[in-house]
């Protein structure tokens, strides 16, 4: 199994479209690559934490990273700082964080070949995760618990064929 970790503004959303690919195993909400142990949503949201909301998405051979990385840039402004949808701040930062070196060459041969089609600068964050725990139990699955809940990203964005049965 594979993992990897996205954040692209309010986990909630992020989450919620990675859970319905086909080869993704589980996507959980995350606080990663802060300046604290165990951080609290007050806390992230307050800036004691500096965590980046993020999901942690486990997946298998079915779906390939460069698949992965075709997904987040549908819904994710790679062009906005600290700000997604409706969200403002560190906590709502992009970024794409890697436990094997080979996953960050990889990102980072993807990230080059996008700035090379732009003139924009690409501001996601690239980086080795450290510091990753968990989002409370209200967060995981959130958009499931609560079906008219907030969400910046459009979940039909995923194509029926790349939806799991």
């Amino acid at each position: 199994m594979n993992k990897i970790v996205f954040a692209g503004g309010c986990f909630w959303g992020v989450e919620a479209y990675f859970n319905k690919l086909k080869g993704v195993i589980n996507a959980t909400s995350v606080y990663v690559n802060g300046n604290k142990e165990n951080p609290t949503y007050e806390e992230v949201c307050n800036g004691i934490a500096t965590h980046a909301e993020g999901v942690l998405v486990k997946y298998n051979e079915y779906i390939s990273l460069n698949t992965l990385l075709n997904h987040f840039f549908r819904f994710v402004d790679p062009y906005s700082i600290n700000k997604q949808g409706n969200d403002v701040g560190i906590q709502y930062r992009s970024g794409i964080y890697y436990y094997k070196e080979e996953d960050g060459k990889t990102i980072k041969k993807y990230i080059d070949n996008l700035q090379n089609k732009t003139t924009k600068k690409i501001v996601v964050e690239i980086d080795k995760v450290h510091n990753i725990y968990n989002a409370e139990e209200y967060h995981q699955r959130y958009l499931e618990k609560n079906p008219n809940g907030y969400c910046h990203i459009n979940l039909n964005l995923i194509k029926e064929d790349e939806l799991k049965d």
